[in-house]
């Protein structure tokens, strides 16, 4: 058997092995997270976003159809559930601070859910996105774990759901430095909820690298509109499509 052929059966062996891709993605985001340590954490430089740029190229190499990678990758998508439930531990440490400021904290929490739902739905119409995909896009500002469950739920099309969340986590981590900075917003609270409420996970992990006040209230936010979105998305679709 000559080297090629060896190589190949060996790959062939890999590809289909669920702990390869698992393996293979902890790998991805570990040298992404690699890169944007070396480069100071800038916002442009995301993780998240580097590691999807790994993998997909991996898989458009090597031919892997999806589902072959998720049979391995899913126990990543499993920790979503997980890992979501956890964000009550920081609203639990920092419960006496979430009391002190909770009306402008729900004032905010309100406001930003409901212009985050109202001005992409708003947008979709006027471009004349269909119906399916503009229920798939509200919850794009919701955690992942929570928002393709709702889209479901609504009708829409949980994938592309997934696909906007990171977008928009990706988006918001990229902006909301030079964004808070430009409007001289430096406490690091306010800054962690907006990005919280706005980039979801994402948006956390980014909070959490800058300023360990600004990734716990990050977390609150996200945890909050989690449970908000639930509750106020369903009938705010219905009015907003009619």
């Amino acid at each position: 058997m000559s080297d090629e052929t060896g190589a190949f059966a060996l790959w062939a062996y890999l590809s289909t092995t669920p702990l390869f891709w698992l393996t293979a993605t902890i790998l991805a985001f570990l040298a992404a997270d690699r890169i944007a340590q070396g480069s100071g954490r800038h916002p442009a430089v995301n993780p998240v976003a580097l590691t999807i740029l790994f993998m997909a190229s991996l898989l458009a190499i090597t031919r892997t159809r999806y589902t072959d990678y998720f049979a391995g990758a899913q126990f990543v998508h499993f920790l979503l559930g997980p890992a979501t439930v956890a964000l009550a531990v920081p609203l639990y440490r920092h419960r006496a601070l979430v009391r002190r400021h909770l009306l402008p904290l729900l004032a905010a929490l309100g406001v930003g859910s409901v212009v985050s739902v109202t001005s992409a739905v708003w947008l979709a119409l006027l471009v004349g996105i269909p119906r399916e995909a503009i229920v798939s896009l509200a919850p794009k500002s919701i955690t992942a774990a929570v928002a393709m469950g709702l889209s479901e739920r609504l009708g829409g099309e949980p994938a592309l759901t997934a696909v906007l969340c990171i977008a928009t986590g990706i988006g918001g981590v990229v902006v909301v430095t030079p964004l808070m900075n430009a409007l001289r917003i430096r406490n690091f609270a306010a800054r962690g909820f907006a990005v919280g409420l706005t980039s979801h996970g994402i948006g956390t992990a980014r909070a959490f690298a800058v300023d360990p006040v600004a990734g716990a209230f990050a977390g609150i936010a996200m945890a909050l509109n989690a449970v908000a979105s639930s509750i106020v998305l369903p009938p705010l679709l219905r009015v907003l499509l009619g």
